[in-house]
């Protein structure tokens, strides 16, 4: 295969990506076909110009392009040498033997990587220029204050082919001018990813998801009605004008998207980028809500409309993760289940960003730990038990908060509350700022904790420590904020002694709905009264 002068930056000759390898942290420089053998190796560190919103699109990229070209290729195991993955990436694009479809640039009337033919290039309607990678990233922030936006002015070709993959991949609609991804509920929705995660490094997951992709084909294309034979897999080998849309029905299981009508180009040695209009979807999944057969998306069928997970600004908290994990609310996709041959070590990885009306809500990224004992149910699909100790924790966070904020509102009203509804208002703001970061506290330590007590010899017991420690951290949190109450005489340790007094009352009340608390502090007051009796 040889280039001609107008294809340049080619991802199958070219070393354009570096990677950091894992033995020693040495930066190396690959072409595709080159990661690819790394990968299989587990040699690959991590990715130095990766940016964090950019890591589930590359990571899903890698997956779905090996998994694609095995399948094309008749395999079920990794090539060992990079020249085979070329000749098998080459091969996916025979319309294009030169190698047009996996060049960063080539002429607008053809396909270059990632970017659809423009049979009628005209640049008059091209509207937008942009001369720095990060402004064609699919990040928006209403002020321009969260993340800088154009600061990448000397960017490398892989920053644009990290900007072009998440663009492409991830991004939602932007008013009528600009259509979102076939992948996600709507266009102010997000694409997360959502897997589980080996021991090892990055290769480990790969290798794992890899297989697990050509496994499901089948089930995958059943289920979603694509098509598992003749299938379009990359969406951007066909030429697109942006007044057309593919049929769903026409896609690979596995199919990699584009959904931005863009090119890549070179001045003076510098690459920029245009973008045109494309106010018509790709992709028609018109009414799909996400529901596409999404490897690494969880899909919520608790309502009568199944829909894909659009992360919300709070992230992936405990509560969200527990309904991914444990409940029945989320169908979860293979790379997301437990399997037969994972061993210990395991973790899940939660990445997505929180999408709003034309502007980005935060980059969230979270990974648990999976012990040996939670493990083993969710590999014998026996989440049942793990369902009702995350359940009965939860119940027990949100009681012990409720506990907190009413006796800081005793606190804040000198212990004299006159106007209950009126004292809520008047100090809401600064209680939800206290129990919010008192829920942060926990939320963090969340399945640290769960994990002890699936693994405890006697779960009873370490759950009930879990439980105390959880009042403790509460009454220390209410103690701070003594330094926020009255700060004079009598009002100073009234309302200090009426705060104290009604959480400790809270606790040991017939209305507490966690008897193992209240059993457990009648039982200290009992025994308190006995040794005073006894002492007198």
């Amino acid at each position: 295969m040889t280039n001609a002068p107008e294809l340049q930056f080619c991802l199958l000759t070219e070393p354009l990506i570096r990677y950091r390898r894992v033995t020693d942290g040495n930066a190396v420089f690959a072409n595709l076909p080159e990661l690819f053998v790394a990968m299989a190796a587990d040699e690959v560190r991590d990715y130095p110009a990766l940016r964090p919103h950019q890591r589930h699109a590359w990571y899903a990229f890698l997956v779905q392009l090996a998994a694609i070209t095995l399948n094309k290729a008749g395999r079920t195991a990794v090539f060992e040498t990079a020249q085979e993955w070329r000749d098998a990436l080459l091969a996916l694009t025979p319309d294009d033997p030169d190698g047009a479809a996996w060049c960063l640039v080539s002429p607008p009337e053809r396909v270059a990587f990632m970017q659809a033919a423009s049979p009628n290039w005209d640049v008059r309607e091209w509207d937008t220029l942009f001369d720095a990678s990060d402004e064609l990233d699919l990040l928006l922030t209403s002020k321009n204050h969260d993340l800088k936006g154009a600061r990448m002015h000397a960017s490398r070709p892989e920053d644009w082919l990290f900007a072009l993959i998440s663009l492409q991949t991830l991004e939602g609609s932007n008013s009528g001018s600009h259509k979102g991804i076939s992948r996600m509920n709507s266009g102010a929705g997000s694409r997360s990813g959502v897997g589980v995660v080996p021991k090892g490094g990055i290769g480990q997951r790969w290798t794992r998801d890899v297989v697990l992709l050509n496994e499901a084909r089948s089930a995958v294309a059943e289920k979603y009605s694509l098509n598992e034979v003749a299938g379009l897999a990359l969406v951007w080998l066909k030429p697109w004008d942006g007044t057309t849309s593919i049929s769903f029905s026409e896609l690979d299981p596995c199919y990699i998207e584009i959904c931005r009508r863009v090119r890549l180009f070179t001045k003076s040695g510098r690459l920029f980028a245009r973008r045109a209009k494309t106010p018509t979807s790709r992709i028609d999944a018109g009414g799909k809500k996400g529901v596409t057969g999404d490897p690494w998306m969880p899909i919520d069928i608790s309502e009568e409309e199944s829909k894909a997970l659009s992360v919300q600004g709070r992230g992936f908290d405990y509560k969200l993760i527990c309904e991914i994990l444990f409940s029945g609310k989320f169908f979860k996709p293979e790379p997301l289940r437990v399997n037969l041959l994972d061993g210990n070590g395991l973790s899940l990885l939660a990445q997505g960003v929180a999408r709003g009306n034309s502007k980005t809500e935060g980059y969230h990224e979270r990974r648990v730990p999976i012990s040996p004992k939670v493990r083993g149910l969710l590999r014998a699909n026996q989440s049942a038990q793990l369902e009702r100790v995350t359940g009965q924790r939860i119940v027990a966070i949100s009681e012990v908060i409720r506990l907190l904020k009413d006796a800081l509102i005793h606190l804040f009203e000198n212990g004299d509350i006159k106007n209950y509804k009126q004292a809520v208002k008047t100090h809401g703001a600064k209680i939800g700022s206290i129990k919010d970061a008192f829920e942060a506290a926990e939320d963090s330590r969340f399945f640290d904790d769960l994990n002890e007590e699936m693994e405890a010899t006697d779960p009873d017991a370490q759950r009930l420590q879990w439980l105390l420690g959880l009042v403790e951290r509460a009454e220390t949190i209410l103690k701070r904020a003594f330094d926020t109450g009255p700060r004079s005489g009598i009002q100073k340790y009234r309302a200090q002694s009426a705060a104290l007094s009604r959480f400790h009352g809270g606790l040991r009340s017939d209305k507490f709905p966690i008897p193992d608390l209240v059993n457990y502090y009648r039982q200290q007051t009992t025994q308190r009264q006995e040794e005073t009796s006894d002492h007198a």
